[in-house]
């Protein structure tokens, strides 16, 4: 099965269902993540330029780490917009060239703009995707593609549908998110905030919930065609 997790930002991937991806690696999936924007934006003191390279690469040092490919966008921080053709294309050419047998991106109703325009973008892009004659498609159409969204944002306002049991991966999730360097070091010397730890509270929540150690919850998109029967999570 051919898996494509879609996050807006370099460490988003990593915080909502990295356990879930290293999982579908161990099962013999192949597992692709995207990022839609660099992260350009997300600190006070390095600058936009160096900053989107230097977590571009972060992401890729966590991909390594659980044998993923990772991919980008390179859109800048706060310039992506869920109903803005560029962007459309963009997503819909990379759906069509990726194949996917399902799509994890992010809840449409997130706590950040950049977070809930992806989401829409991934789910018009994954319909566009299926249309071989679209320009973007090139004559290479995917099928209409079953998508699930991950956790919000520590959960807040999010009701799951469905649980995978990342206890066996919660570590290797961890250290994940640790290669995220330019982020988790700068929170926990000026914010006083250990991200790290955030995480696996709330993992170990949402293992709480369905009776395992440390879980990873997702809601799936319940619109037709993309429902098919059981689950696609592992």
């Amino acid at each position: 099965m051919k898996v494509l997790a879609i996050g807006c930002h370099p460490d988003d991937i990593e915080i909502g269902c990295a356990g879930t991806l290293a999982k579908y690696k161990k099962l013999g999936h192949d597992v692709t993540v995207v990022h839609v924007c660099n992260g350009n934006l997300g600190h006070v003191i390095i600058e936009p330029e160096e900053l989107g390279k230097m977590r571009i690469q972060e992401a890729k040092n966590a991909g390594a780490l659980a044998g993923i490919n990772v991919r980008t966008l390179d859109i800048g921080d706060l310039l992506v917009y869920g109903d803005k053709k560029e962007h459309r294309d963009k997503m819909t050419a990379l759906i069509a060239e990726e194949q996917p047998d399902v799509i994890i991106t992010h809840c449409p109703d997130d706590y950040m703009p950049d977070h809930n325009a992806v989401s829409q973008l991934v789910f018009d892009a994954a319909f566009a995707a299926s249309v071989a004659h679209y320009p973007a498609v090139n004559n290479n159409p995917a099928k209409v593609t079953p998508i699930y969204y991950m956790d919000t944002l520590a959960g807040v306002g999010s009701l799951p549908t469905e649980y995978v049991d990342i206890s066996e991966f919660i570590d290797l999730k961890l250290e994940m998110l640790e290669c995220h360097e330019s982020q988790l070091t700068w929170m926990r010397d000026h914010d006083n905030i250990d991200f790290a730890e955030f995480v696996k509270t709330c993992a170990r929540f949402r293992g709480i919930q369905c009776g395992v150690q440390y879980a990873e919850a997702f809601t799936k998109c319940m619109f037709w065609p993309k429902v098919v029967p059981g689950t696609l999570l592992p």
